[in-house]
């Protein structure tokens, strides 16, 4: 009887131990910009769910899409005060403090999503990933959204089409320079108001995603769209280390797990979005598509590839050519 009272003695005083612990209920704040449709929208909601289901409710994931909450630029702040815990902006947003991820925004770098996933996952991608710990960042993973298609209100079939046109980019020195090589004029607008600036005129054009140009119905104010694949539009997806540094050991286990099993399922879902959201735009009528021949295609790349030199002393030539040679 003596041996069986000190038994359930220790097990009360072992449960008296964990379950504070047990009972704490963590929150991530998860802000990003885009629809809830894209493929970062349901990568994130897909995060959500895996995360309350893994942790037993220990950790709720609270998601803002469309910017409600913050832009990319806003919430990378906001991460630093922890006033949020996660966020998936894009490489341009990170420049400011981590330059070498230029080498994301630099056009025609990859030659297709095997390449692209080859260097992300390789001694450079994962180089950058850790870069952002300057900042108090951790970078947790990389999502795809896709390759950049290029809209106007006139047809683009070779650079020159391009001269003299408005187009709206993220706040890049690299897509500025790039579009100054066909002899554009950049204008760097929050992603939030681009389809208002196409409405009335303010760009004239855009680049971006399929999924991004259908879910925020860019093709409804724009006359032309060209299949050019030119660049890569990716996001790093980061944390902050207050919070990291928060979590017990077996949650830290639960959120790298469920982001890698997000990840997977991200890339997944750009890859089937874009055609899906090509066919969605084609059979809407409200917009021209032109594909560009691989001759057509390698003009731009040409012109566009000019602009790399530039770039050497601030992003690295030795990464640059590691990129290009996968």
């Amino acid at each position: 009887m003596r041996q069986f009272r000190i038994t359930l003695l220790a097990l009360a005083v072992t449960l008296m131990a964990v379950t504070p612990a047990l009972a704490k209920t963590y929150v991530i704040k998860f802000s990003h910009v885009v629809a809830a449709n894209t493929p970062k929208g349901k990568a994130a909601n897909y995060f959500k769910k895996l995360v309350e289901e893994r942790s037993h409710g220990r950790i709720k994931v609270q998601v803002y899409p469309n910017a409600s909450l913050y832009d990319d630029r806003e919430a990378i702040e906001a991460l630093n005060m922890n006033a949020i815990q996660m966020a998936a902006p894009a490489f341009s947003k990170f420049t400011g403090f981590v330059p070498q991820l230029q080498v994301f925004d630099l056009p025609f770098l990859f030659k297709d999503d095997d390449n692209l996933h080859h260097v992300l996952n390789g001694p450079v991608g994962q180089q950058l990933l850790k870069a952002v710990g300057k900042r108090g960042l951790l970078g947790l993973a990389y999502w795809d959204n896709g390759f950049k298609e290029l809209s106007a209100n006139k047809p683009l079939i070779k650079p020159s089409d391009a001269a003299g046109l408005k187009f709206r980019i993220m706040s890049s020195k690299v897509l500025e320079a790039q579009f100054k090589a066909v002899d554009a004029n950049p204008q760097v607008l929050p992603f939030s108001e681009v389809y208002s600036a196409l409405q009335q005129g303010v760009v004239d054009g855009e680049e971006n995603t399929l999924s991004n140009i259908y879910t925020k119905k860019f093709y409804e104010v724009q006359n032309d769209m060209t299949l050019s694949n030119h660049g890569y539009l990716g996001y790093m997806v980061v944390t902050n280390k207050i919070f990291w540094n928060s979590l017990p050991d077996d949650l830290k286990k639960i959120v790298a797990e469920s982001m890698k099993d997000a990840t997977v399922y991200n890339d997944k879902e750009a890859a089937k979005l874009s055609k899906e959201y090509l066919k969605k735009i084609e059979a809407s009528g409200k917009i021209k598509i032109h594909t560009l021949t691989p001759a057509q295609r390698d003009v731009w790349k040409k012109q566009m590839m000019k602009i790399y030199p530039k770039f050497y002393d601030v992003i690295g030539k030795d990464l640059i050519e590691k990129a290009l040679q996968g």
